[in-house]
């Protein structure tokens, strides 16, 4: 038996099947991440044209079959973010929030308030009124929300202040006092002005941050995602070429 279901939804990729068809990786409202077959997408001008490009908010029709398998019977677009995709910058960003998302969530698991963010992010992004900093705090909000919340202070290991010469190490889960750096010979330094920065961003402050302290953060989140996820995110490359200002 089929079930008939309407959500909202953020399309996160496509991939090509056949010669006409494609599946979509949706990020739903209620349902979370789900993979739908788009029959004729590729050829029909009527029901699928342009709303499969990434990072489009639609509401999506689906036909929910046995096994968790779905059909996309037809879309309407709610917002198609048209105004950033002719900026490389922009595109970017887009790319990498959507890939973050793919991956840090799993099938069928609704996420509601980090659908929200994802959505009102790339409205800001359209809008230009996402500065550079505001990438990380996506970032922040996107961990916390799926469950991966770097520490950043205190210590991750003995809870006390982290001091002056703090290291960062991903197995540990963030940021570690000098004291305690011994017992993780695989973190590396960090400075006190870049863990006070992203702990102030993670509480909430909204204080742009200097280009130097947005690279140094951008590096630290980079080895965190990676070593969480088990590989670094290939948009990476491509915002690391193009730049996010």
């Amino acid at each position: 038996m089929s079930v008939q279901i309407v959500d909202e939804a953020l399309v996160l990729s496509t991939v090509d099947y056949g010669e006409a068809d494609r599946i979509v990786t949706l990020f739903t409202k209620d349902r979370g991440r789900l993979s739908a077959f788009a029959a004729g997408a590729r050829k029909s001008k009527r029901r699928f044209a342009g709303a499969l490009e990434a990072g489009t908010h639609l509401r999506a029709r689906l036909v929910e079959r046995r096994g968790d398998v779905y059909r996309l019977d037809g879309v309407d677009i709610v917002q198609s973010f048209h105004r950033l995709r002719d900026d490389l910058p922009r595109i970017a960003r887009l790319l990498y929030c959507l890939e973050l998302i793919r991956e840090l969530t799993r099938d069928h698991e609704p996420h509601a308030q980090l659908f929200d963010g994802l959505r009102d992010y790339l409205q800001k992004l359209d809008a230009k009124e996402a500065g550079p900093t505001s990438l990380l705090l996506f970032e922040l909000d996107a961990l916390a929300q799926a469950g991966f919340m770097p520490s950043f202070a205190p210590c991750a290991m003995c809870g006390q202040p982290t001091g002056e010469r703090p290291r960062f190490d991903p197995e540990q889960g963030g940021v570690v006092c000098y004291p305690c750096s011994p017992r993780v010979p695989r973190g590396f330094p960090v400075s006190p002005q870049i863990v006070e920065a992203l702990s102030r961003l993670q509480a909430g402050e909204r204080t742009p941050l200097s280009a130097d302290l947005r690279a140094r953060g951008r590096e630290i989140l980079n080895v965190f995602i990676a070593h969480h996820l088990g590989r670094k995110l290939k948009s990476v490359d491509f915002m690391e070429q193009v730049g996010t200002d």
